[in-house]
């Protein structure tokens, strides 16, 4: 009996001891914390005065609708460089609603950058940090030569032929119209969609600091998806109800065109034509191929958490997000959607290993089903079209005919080998001068830095995706090895993709390199959380 109880007693742990705080310690935290929140308070009132001069003067000379975002982004830029971690997740947030926040504040073209008044500033902290404490700002050092070499053939084409073309412009033939444009301010533009979003890789980096930022970033941007997706179904249930009208009234060639006279409450253009069975949604983005890429990379994001979150309840919530991006691939409109979000959900399924893992699989495989198969129930006709539509357009044309008709039609317009000048293909540099529409990425950047351009932009991609891999492998955890694997088909997906050009674009062109920043920290997390098993496995022993 005696020695049952000294047995029951050697198997309860001892419990944790809970480190003494001294007064003089306690007084130092509140120290701290009231010259933060002065500091704060002082920063807050100053950037707020100032953007209400400057707004009044914008108001007087402009008007309400400019004057609103003048006072916005002076108090966002003041608060996002002296606050760079907090401005980064800020930006990851807005980044799914500026297509609908812009069409509110007005529509004007300064606010097709606003996202940037959160990242720049946050992106200049961070550098001087890394400045002042030695740390290394290209992460990983492997990318360090190819993105030089990139920079290096970017900035020849900025300077010599956007160069060119603003202080020699081509002459014009006799009455003719010389254009309005600005090629330094278009090359400009260019080059900032073309590389400024490289140092998110960075950025990302040191914003995560060890497991539990991760998991916060990786469970944020699942309740970002739902509730984009949850206001995608709202969009779709407003127009198929009469609420909103969409171009179901107008005539001609308007019925098949995106307009933002249509927009309905969320988003920017969008075409609702169900007696031409022609709809194409834009969720919360401005246009519906941005809400179409969208599906497809938060495809990734949700697979990642469903599958590698320590919290059951997570892995359930990302059910419900993956179920959301099905059914609005669905309803959308979007061939794209429609047929690269299942065909990443399989794909990630076989890589990660996760086909094989029943005690994963089958909860979240059913789960799927049933949800997906009493959508498909409710709704048979409206699934029927979709489908008919996505095979009735790659028999029309066949997505390899149109790529080589870009190549081969930038191939022969492009001025040098180091291209037609940066920012002359791209939408949203369209403010600074006339821009070529190229609907092919890869034939994009040819026609823009020309040939030598898009062997370095090849060469980079290619030293990130390499890296990327290496990374994923080097990964010991297996929930950790889950995410990575994740991360690694998505940067390799969007490195070589030539469909479109989710890369020029939100949210693609972000979450490409916050992805690669992600990959790039989680071997540091897999190390802390080794370390910390290991000082943990002592206690335990002598617990026991």
């Amino acid at each position: 009996m005696v020695k049952t109880r000294i047995f029951q007693k050697s198997k309860k742990q001892k419990p944790e001891e809970i480190p003494t705080i001294s007064i003089k310690e306690r007084l130092a935290q509140k120290r701290k914390i009231t010259k933060s929140r002065k500091e704060f308070t002082g920063l807050l009132t100053t950037s707020l005065v100032s953007g209400l001069f400057i707004g009044l003067l914008v108001f007087l000379v402009i008007g309400i609708k400019a004057a609103i975002p003048a006072v916005l982004g002076i108090v966002i830029i003041s608060l996002s460089y002296k606050y760079p971690r907090q401005a980064m997740l800020a930006f990851i947030i807005y980044l799914p609603f500026g297509g609908t926040v812009i069409y509110y504040l007005g529509n004007s073209p300064v606010l097709q950058l606003a996202k940037d008044a959160f990242y720049i500033p946050a992106l200049i902290g961070i550098w001087q940090s890394c400045r002042k404490l030695k740390q290394p700002f290209i992460i990983p050092r492997s990318i360090q030569i190819s993105l030089i070499f990139l920079l290096i053939c970017s900035l020849l084409t900025l300077i010599f032929i956007n160069g060119g073309q603003q202080f020699n412009p081509p002459s014009v033939g006799l009455g003719q119209k010389v254009p309005k444009e600005i090629p330094i301010g278009l090359g400009i533009l260019g080059f900032k969609v073309f590389l400024g979003y490289i140092p998110l890789i960075t950025c990302t980096y040191y914003l995560i600091r060890n497991k539990r930022d991760f998991l916060f970033m990786s469970r944020l941007q699942v309740i970002l998806i739902l509730i984009c997706c949850g206001l995608g179904f709202i969009q779709y249930l407003l127009l198929l109800t009469g609420v909103c009208q969409g171009t179901r009234n107008l005539t001609g060639d308007a019925l098949f065109r995106a307009t933002l006279e249509a927009r309905c409450y969320f988003g920017g253009s969008l075409v609702y034509s169900p007696q031409e069975n022609t709809i194409r949604l834009p969720g919360t983005f401005v246009a519906p191929w941005q809400w179409a890429w969208f599906l497809v990379s938060g495809t990734f994001f949700s697979f990642a958490t469903g599958f590698s979150d320590p919290s059951i309840i997570w892995r359930i919530i990302s059910l419900g997000s993956l179920s959301a991006i099905f059914i609005n691939a669905v309803i959308c409109g979007q061939r794209i959607a429609l047929i690269l979000v299942p065909i990443c959900f399989l794909v990630l399924l076989i890589f990660t290993g996760q086909i094989a893992n029943f005690k994963k699989f089958i909860p979240v495989g059913v789960g799927l089903s049933l949800i997906l198969g009493f959508a498909i129930v409710a709704n048979p006709v409206l699934v029927e079209e979709r489908i008919n539509s996505l095979f009735g357009r790659l028999d029309a044309s066949p997505p390899q005919e149109f790529i080589m008709q870009q190549f081969e039609e930038n191939w022969k317009s492009v001025d040098t080998i180091i291209g037609s000048g940066l920012g002359r293909a791209t939408n949203s540099a369209r403010s600074m001068g006339p821009t070529k529409l190229v609907e092919t990425y890869y034939p994009k950047v040819l026609y823009e830095v020309g040939i030598v351009g898009v062997l370095a932009f090849l060469a980079f991609v290619t030293s990130l995706t390499i890296a990327a891999y290496k990374t994923y492998r080097s990964i010991k955890d297996p929930n950790l090895r889950i995410y990575a694997g994740s991360l690694f088909i998505f940067i390799l997906f969007i490195s070589y993709n030539t469909f479109y050009y989710p890369l020029d674009v939100d949210p693609v062109a972000v979450y490409y390199w916050v992805c690669a920043g992600l990959l790039f920290k989680l071997p540091v997390i897999d190390k802390q959380e080794k370390e910390e098993v290991q000082k943990k496995l002592p206690e335990t022993i002598e617990a026991v």
